[in-house]
């Protein structure tokens, strides 16, 4: 099969593409037939030798696609399903081997595509939101980088949730997309100190 592998740390020069071996699933593991790999700032931390692995390796933490082999000990998944996976190296391939517990059914209607799109950041979201702050109905929210993927998902996680949503951007499109997304209160930093305007809305003394 066909991959994209790393021998040595470096820039994009480092990226090579190869022919390997068709990798085997373990007993609970799945190969997947990789349809989309999403592309994150940790495979540059991974190409670069910032987060170290063994040379030479294929890179790529998200991918998703249709399950081609399972092992013989795995239950979630079946033959033909189509899957997404985040933090599991190799989706800069043709193929992957990825653990059965770390694969994502995706819904039907939704593309693979953009079930791929919205793994890693959907899960960071989602633990942003439920797990590290557990925001409620009586919540208030202040979200940096709203216009962004992790951002915006995280707006419209909170305002599912009920929070109050104050978001920061950098620019007048971004204020729309934050908005839309359904901030209630979006501030501009490259034109007004976000702290004295939260302070404001807010009407905090400190």
């Amino acid at each position: 099969m066909q991959a994209i592998q790393i021998s040595k740390p470096g820039g994009i020069e480092v990226l090579e593409l190869v022919s390997v071996p068709v990798p085997s699933p373990g007993p609970k593991d799945a190969l997947i037939g990789v349809e989309a790999a999403g592309v994150n700032f940790i495979d540059i931390y991974h190409r670069n030798g910032l987060y170290a692995n063994e040379f030479p390796f294929i890179p790529g933490v998200e991918g998703g696609g249709t399950v081609l082999e399972i092992g013989s000990a795995v239950h979630e998944v079946k033959v033909g399903d189509k899957v997404t996976y985040a933090m599991q190296l190799g989706s800069y391939a043709e193929q992957a081997v990825v653990p059965s517990k770390n694969l994502i059914p995706v819904p039907k209607g939704l593309t693979i595509l953009s079930a791929v799109a919205a793994t890693v950041q959907g899960l960071t979201a989602h633990y942003l939101s439920r797990s590290t702050s557990n925001l409620t109905s009586e919540s208030s929210v202040l979200i940096h980088a709203a216009a962004g993927g992790v951002g915006r998902l995280l707006v419209q996680m909170a305002r599912i949730i009920g929070c109050e949503v104050y978001a920061t951007v950098s620019t007048e499109n971004k204020e729309k997309i934050a908005r839309s997304a359904g901030a209630q209160h979006v501030i501009n930093y490259s034109v007004d100190n976000f702290l004295e305007k939260v302070k404001k809305l807010t009407k905090l003394k400190h």
